[in-house]
This record gives C-alpha cells, sequence and structure tokens, in this order.
C-alpha cells in the first residue's frame, strides 16, 4: 500500500509557504511598519494619528457610513430573501438572477452610474424634464448619498447569505407551527427570523467590512460631499507624496485592518452564542401563498429592480451616448464617437482590457488549483498536515477580511525592494496585482470547495489507498472530480470579482499595467465623463455577457458550478 506521504509532505509544505509568502508576510510588514520604532514596540504613531483631526474625522466616518449601510442592506437583502425564498412569487429564477447583478457591477461604475441619473445634467432626467435646476447641488454627493449606494451594492451580498439559509433548513418545524395554526407574521416572528439570527449576523459583518473598504463608491461620492473614509485618506496621502509616506499611510492602514478584525471577532463570538442546532434533512423552504396580495408584491419587487438596474443603466448608456456631458440626448447630440474613443484611439483602453483578462483568468484558475489541495488537507487530514493547512486558511480569510486598500499597501510594503536571491522587482509590473488578487480572492474560491469535501466520504480515500493509489493519484481520480463543480463556481466569482475591482489594483498599477476598474476611475477622477461612460457601458455589456453565457451553460454542466443558480 501507497502511503505517499513525501508527496503529500512537499505539497502540503509548498501550500502553506505560498499562503504565507502573498496573504501573511505583507499583513505582518504592515503591522511592524505601523506598530514598531527602533526600539521594538510603539504605539506612539499609532496614537499620534488617531489624535489627528483628519483621521479622526475620516475613520468616524468609515465607521458610521459602513455601519448604516450594513444595516440598510441587512434589512433590504433579508426581506428580498423571504420574499423570493419563502413566498408563491413567479419568475424566481429571473428574479434572483437581477437581484444579485449589482454584485456583479463595479462598484465604482454603480457610482458613476447613479451619478449621471439623478444628478443636474443627467440625460434622461432632462429628457423627461425631472432634472434638478442647473447649478444646484448633486442630491448624492452627501452622507446619505453615500449609505444609499453602498446599501444597493452590498444588499445582494445578505440576500445571497439569507436565501442559502432559508434552503438549507429543515421544514419540520414550519410544518408543526402551521398544522398548530401559527399565521405567516407568528411563523416569521417565532420561527424562521430566529433561526437565520446567525445568518443575518453574518450578513451585517460581511456588508460592514465590505464597505469598510470600498473605496470606488468612497471616493466617487465621499470626495465631492466632503465626506472622507478612511480609504479615501490613505489613496489620496499616497497618490499626493508617492512612497515617501508610506510609513504615515501604514499607521492608517493598520487603524483600518484593526477596526475590520474587531468587527469579524465579535461576528464571530455572537455567531457561536447564537447557533441554533437544527434536526432534519434541509428541504425545499415553503412556498406561502400571497393570494390576491400577490400582483402587488410582484409589481412591488419588479419595480424595485427597474430602480436599481434600468435608471442608472439607461443614464449610463444615454450619457456615452452624448458628444459632452450636459448635453440632452437627442438625434442631434446622438453620437457613438466616445466608444470609438476608448476602444480605438486610447491604447489604454484595450491594454486595460487585456490585463484584468488575463491575471483575474490567472488568479481563478490558480486559486482553484490551490483551493482544491487545501479543502483536501482540511477535511480529509488529521493532526499536524490539517493544523498547517488550517494556518493556510487563517491567513486567506484574514486577507479577504481586511480591506483591499490595505492589502495593497501591505503589498507595496513588501515587494518595494527586490526580490532576495531572484534580484527581481515586482513593484510597478503586473505581476504583484496578479499575486495581490490570489491572496485577497483565495478565501472566495476555497469556501465552496471546502463546502463540497466536507459532504464526502472518507471511506473513498481509504478505498483508494488500499488499492495502492498514491497522493496525486487519488486527488487526480476521485477528489478532483466530485469538487470541480465547486471548484469552478469559486473560480467563476473569483474571475467576476477581480475582472472588475478597482480597490486592490488602485495603489498598485502603473503606466503599461492599468487594469478595467483604474482606467475608469481615471477617465472619472480626471474629467472625462463621456468616456468613463462608455467604457462602464462596455465593462458592464462584458459582465452580462459571460453571466448569460454561464446561464445558458448551466444545463449543461453539474449542478452548482454556477454560483448564482441552484
Amino acid at each position: 500500500m501507497q502511503t505517499s506521504l513525501p508527496s503529500e509532505k512537499a505539497t502540503l509544505v509548498a501550500l502553506v509557504a505560498g499562503a504565507t509568502a502573498i496573504c501573511g508576510l505583507p499583513l505582518l510588514l504592515l503591522f511592524r511598519t505601523g506598530l514598531t520604532g527602533e526600539t521594538g514596540l510603539d504605539l506612539a504613531p499609532m496614537l499620534e494619528a488617531v489624535q489627528n483631526r483628519s483621521v479622526q474625522r475620516a475613520l468616524w466616518n468609515s465607521i458610521e457610513s459602513s455601519f448604516l449601510s450594513a444595516l440598510v442592506a441587512t434589512f433590504l437583502g433579508t426581506l428580498l430573501a423571504l420574499l423570493v425564498g419563502l413566498t408563491d412569487i413567479r419568475a424566481k429564477g429571473l428574479l434572483v438572477f437581477l437581484l444579485l447583478l449589482p454584485m456583479m457591477i463595479p462598484p465604482h461604475v454603480t457610482a458613476i452610474a447613479w451619478i449621471q441619473a439623478l444628478g443636474p445634467a443627467s440625460p434622461v432626467l432632462r429628457w423627461l424634464g425631472m432634472a434638478p435646476e442647473l447649478g444646484s447641488t448633486h442630491p448624492l454627493y452627501s452622507r446619505e448619498g453615500l449609505v444609499l449606494l453602498l446599501s444597493l451594492q452590498h444588499s445582494p451580498l445578505v440576500f445571497l447569505l439569507v436565501r442559502a439559509a432559508l434552503r438549507s433548513f429543515p421544514r419540520e418545524l414550519s410544518d408543526a407551527a402551521r398544522i398548530s395554526g401559527a399565521g405567516t407574521w407568528t411563523l416569521l416572528r417565532r420561527i424562521t427570523l430566529p433561526l437565520l439570527g446567525p445568518s443575518l449576523l453574518a450578513g451585517f459583518a460581511l456588508a460592514f467590512v465590505v464597505a469598510l473598504g470600498n473605496f470606488g463608491i468612497n471616493a466617487l461620492i465621499g470626495i465631492p460631499a466632503r465626506y472622507t473614509t478612511l480609504p479615501v485618506l490613505v489613496w489620496r496621502r499616497l497618490a499626493s507624496f508617492g512612497p515617501d509616506i508610506l510609513p504615515n499611510v501604514a499607521v492608517i492602514s493598520v487603524i483600518l485592518a484593526l477596526v475590520a478584525l474587531v468587527a469579524i471577532m465579535i461576528q464571530s463570538l455572537l455567531q457561536r452564542r447564537m447557533r441554533a442546532s437544527l434536526i432534519g434533512l434541509p428541504q425545499d423552504p415553503l412556498a406561502i401563498s400571497l393570494g390576491r396580495k400577490r400582483p402587488f408584491v410582484e409589481a412591488l419587487l419588479w419595480s424595485f429592480v427597474a430602480l436599481v438596474l434600468l435608471l442608472p443603466a439607461a443614464s449610463l448608456i444615454a450619457t456615452s451616448l452624448v458628444r459632452t456631458y450636459g448635453l440632452p440626448l437627442g438625434l442631434d447630440t446622438l453620437t457613438l464617437e466616445n466608444f470609438v474613443e476608448v476602444v480605438w484611439r486610447q491604447s489604454v483602453t484595450l491594454r486595460a482590457f487585456a490585463n484584468s483578462t488575463i491575471i483575474a483568468g490567472i488568479a481563478a484558475l490558480v486559486i482553484a488549483a490551490a483551493s482544491l489541495l487545501l479543502g483536501y488537507f482540511l477535511t480529509h487530514r488529521s493532526g499536524a498536515h490539517r493544523r498547517w493547512a488550517g494556518l493556510a486558511l487563517t491567513q486567506s480569510e484574514i486577507a479577504f477580511a481586511v480591506p483591499g486598500l490595505v492589502m495593497s499597501i501591505a503589498f507595496i510594503l513588501a515587494f518595494i525592494r527586490p526580490l532576495p536571491i531572484l534580484d527581481v522587482s515586482l513593484y510597478g509590473t503586473l505581476w504583484i496585482i496578479l499575486i495581490a488578487y490570489v491572496s485577497v480572492f483565495l478565501a472566495v474560491g476555497l469556501k465552496p470547495v471546502l463546502a463540497a469535501f466536507l459532504q464526502m466520504d472518507g471511506s473513498l480515500e481509504d478505498a483508494a489507498r488500499v488499492s495502492g493509489a498514491g497522493f496525486f493519484t487519488r486527488i487526480r481520480r476521485i477528489f478532483t472530480p466530485l469538487a470541480a463543480p465547486s471548484a469552478a463556481s469559486g473560480a467563476i466569482l473569483v474571475f467576476l470579482t477581480a475582472y472588475n475591482e478597482v480597490t486592490v489594483s488602485a495603489l498598485l498599477w502603473s503606466t503599461g499595467n492599468e487594469t478595467i476598474g483604474t482606467t475608469i476611475f481615471n477617465y472619472e477622477d480626471g474629467g472625462y465623463t463621456t468616456l468613463a461612460a462608455a467604457m462602464s457601458v462596455l465593462v458592464v455589456a462584458a459582465t452580462l455577457a459571460i453571466m448569460l453565457t454561464m446561464n445558458a451553460l448551466s444545463k449543461k454542466v453539474p449542478a452548482g458550478t454556477i454560483p448564482w443558480k441552484d
């Protein structure tokens, strides 16, 4: 019987060393820079930063906007999940697809679309005669506007979590309550919502942490509103003073990272106290009959979808089709010049599309492969093997929990000097963005694979070992085919997230190494609004095309491969 111990150990060592190099080491350097001095631990720079009025204001704005938007996103996402998951409304598949679509659209594109949808120069509102007066303050340039967009952007995350929790509930409790005469509201109040407690808390914490690190919306809405958050403060200082100010922004980044980690710790503590043990197998959730109210509820749902998707999309398209931002859309102002400019004349656009496609694709494949191996060690091995794999898992989860801009600072600190021995510098190249993507999004690809491995019977490996199958043979012939749909699902999520992101690459890009997100942001920040709109339309169209293609393939691939399909 083959034990294949050397190959197992070598693979595990490579995985842990890789996770440490791209997740743990950059964060360790960040905390060392922010929390130590010449004599060791030194909190003086952090205390000095916290006493700075601009840092205090940015810290409060970050916590306030993240908390308020997380509350709204949790309420909205839960309400939508309950309506779609527990009632007899029609066209649920299409509704789920459309409700999750905002999550796949980059936050900075969302901000640009809503700015153009509701502003005095909005082509759509001017065409309808409903635009605010020219010269008036944009209604979104405020704390409330920032919270609104963060809520709309992150409510699909809560929707996804709550809907998954509803589908995992056994039916016995609900059926018993209904047999006992409990009405819909009693069922929700006494059974469904209490059981959803851990999922609601997880959704709130996730929405809070993601909003805390959001850069696109915070920058495009917060800067004009003079409502600066910590990610924007870090970006502005580094953009203004360059690498010489790295120690200063490292201290601010440590503060932001600590806030995120404290939020995750509080969530984990509360979740353990709220956990309830359920007996019974998951079944299809209830389909509560809405009766005569169904057309009214469906009308409200579809109106919400139209408001969230159609209004900003129409405004974005209209802005991309006029010669100058502010002109009303009409036959005399209609032009495709902006699309011609970004596709054919601006070399940066095609370069950005190529760069994002390549590095997002490579990151997705690397994460899928690493997830298959880590999933095996975390579930089918014990003792030291599982503990070491757990170290890699912990580092990946921390890297995901820490805001993306903080990870950017950590990667600059880690790779600003040439690599030892190789004497090769990654700073200022496309490779540093690729490594950052693998670090930040590893947890995203790993979670569905880990869930798949937990469902596999250990007797499969025992039989393979008895038959003499080595480590790589077992991985290739047994576990990879079984976990492939989950690995593909995670890879698709990683690709779509990395393809459109701007938070991680905002500080890592350089001339020649632009990404889609940074190019759109730079167009908008530089005042080229129509070009930003044209490129945003192309990005949304590409994202939608990818998702529709995946939908069309859903019947030809194993269940679970498409993340948003049951």
